[in-house]
């Protein structure tokens, strides 16, 4: 029983990890702006619910590395370096509360988006302070939380109701 759920896991977040990259670069491709749809997070925080919090937290971690490989969007760095922990901890916050805590899917979420904000924002200082990056970490979070609002619009309203589907109408076990 182990395999098969553990090649069920490995086969949903190679779903995921593929899909988040390839939203990402139909809208750049198409001049659609990341920065404010946040076309990456959907698939990584879908992986926060759906994914054990090894997995989850390794899916946000690849997701911008392969984007920035693949497509050059987010440039290495310092804006893929960000969201790698950024997104990461977003996998595995949602993974942790949902999964473990089970707390309700919104709660988890936004809870997971804070936390991912805060490490992204925690990156932000240590790449200043380190890396002579000209970075402030407040304005980073601030400006980014202002910019992607239709995009934590979308995740609100999209993240919960589509884990709800998938768990509610596919044979996907989140045990």
């Amino acid at each position: 029983m182990y395999e098969k759920n553990n090649t069920k896991r490995l086969i949903i977040a190679g779903l995921l990890l593929a899909i988040g990259v390839i939203i990402p670069t139909i809208f750049h491709t198409t001049g659609i702006p990341g920065n404010i749809f946040l076309p990456m997070h959907v698939p990584v925080l879908i992986g926060g619910f759906l994914l054990p919090p090894y997995l989850a937290l390794l899916l946000g971690m690849l997701t911008p590395i392969l984007n920035s490989l693949i497509t050059g969007m987010p440039p290495l760095f310092p804006m893929a370096v960000i969201m790698i922990f950024e997104l990461g901890i977003y996998g595995l916050v949602a993974s942790i509360l949902y999964r473990k805590l089970e707390l309700p899917s919104v709660v988890a979420l936004i809870i997971s988006m804070i936390a991912g904000r805060i490490m992204a924002g925690l990156v932000v200082f240590i790449l200043a302070a380190f890396f002579a990056i000209e970075m402030d970490p407040m304005t980073f979070v601030i400006g980014g939380v202002t910019t992607g609002i239709p995009g934590i619009i979308i995740q609100l309203v999209l993240v919960p109701s589509l884990v709800y589907s998938i768990v509610r109408y596919t044979t996907i076990d989140l045990d």
